[in-house]
């Protein structure tokens, strides 16, 4: 089982009380309404996956109810960093002591 620390409620809490809300930091392009179909194709379905860290978005269903964003090691599983959704993403530093 997986612990997910909230950065709002700061307790470690099961897998179970979360749900996985996709890719974090996505930009949602200018003029939606005039994006030809390849670029809100790309915008719409066309997502990250990668091997290591991943930026991601979670909603804490079971819980205080609200949306924050975690890097995850996609390699261990393991939720290496937790953080309040508006936040820039975590520096090259920042990372690194959390790995630790």
């Amino acid at each position: 089982m997986l612990l997910i620390n909230c950065p709002y409620c700061g307790e470690k809490r099961a897998e179970i009380e979360f749900s996985y809300a996709g890719e974090a930091h996505l930009a949602r392009p200018e003029g939606v309404g005039d994006t030809r179909d390849k670029g809100l194709e790309a915008f719409l379905f066309l997502r990250a996956n990668p091997r290591g860290l991943a930026f991601e978005r979670w909603y804490h269903v079971h819980g205080c109810g609200r949306y924050f964003n975690a890097v995850r090691d996609t390699i261990s599983e393991k939720f290496v960093l937790t953080y309040e959704a508006g936040l820039p993403r975590p520096t090259e530093a920042e990372l690194r002591a959390a790995l630790k």
